[in-house]
């Protein structure tokens, strides 16, 4: 049922079960691009949803300070075993949509795959407003809309990149690069939109 994913117990059974596809197994090959590019310094990121941290870890051995959350404690738990003492991760286990004020305005970047699509459609204007939150001004936001489609049901629930950048815009944000990536994993290719928004001031 898909009010499930909004219950950590829902995602904790299927990492339990292995039932995890969304976990590739390593960084995702478009954000290991991007974080080798030397076009986004170092600076203060958060990563929601960040499930076993994959893509945590990778910007932290490029000179991030990388906070990840997740509420499945099987995840959490397979963060902290895999965290690397040299490029340490700041791991929270909690629900995202109950990260406190302290947060708020605290990062320079929100890294967001898999994430978005895994929570209840009725509360992505919840996630656009938390984005806001808790980015800096002239923050960006770094996502990939996964997966593109127009079947019912979920999670993982579709999504339409322009309907994630339009709702993004009408919390302050604005666009500043999207591409169908080319290093995108052939199992997603076209079915997944990298797109980079701007938090205004």
């Amino acid at each position: 049922m898909t009010h499930d994913a909004n219950h950590s117990h829902y995602w904790q059974e299927s990492y339990t079960n292995g039932r995890i596809p969304w976990d590739l197994g390593h960084p995702t090959p478009t954000f290991a691009r991007l974080a080798a590019s030397g076009d986004y310094p170092p600076g203060q990121m958060i990563v929601l949803g960040a499930g076993r941290g994959h893509d945590a870890r990778l910007f932290a051995r490029h000179g991030f300070t990388v906070t990840a959350v997740d509420f499945a404690p099987e995840a959490v738990r397979a963060m902290q075993e895999l965290n690397d003492p040299a490029y340490p991760v700041d791991i929270l286990q909690t629900d995202i949509f109950e990260l406190g004020e302290e947060w708020n305005g605290r990062f320079d970047y929100l890294l967001e795959y898999t994430c978005f699509c895994a929570i209840d459609p009725a509360r992505r204007d919840d996630y656009a407003a938390l984005a806001a939150r808790l980015l800096k001004p002239d923050g960006l936001y770094i996502g990939f809309a996964f997966p593109i489609g127009k079947r019912p049901g979920g999670p993982p629930f579709v999504v339409q990149p322009d309907a994630v950048i339009e709702l993004l815009t009408e919390h302050r944000f604005k666009l500043q690069h999207r591409e169908f990536a080319f290093d995108s994993v052939p199992s997603r290719q076209n079915i997944e939109e990298l797109i980079i928004l701007q938090k205004q001031k």
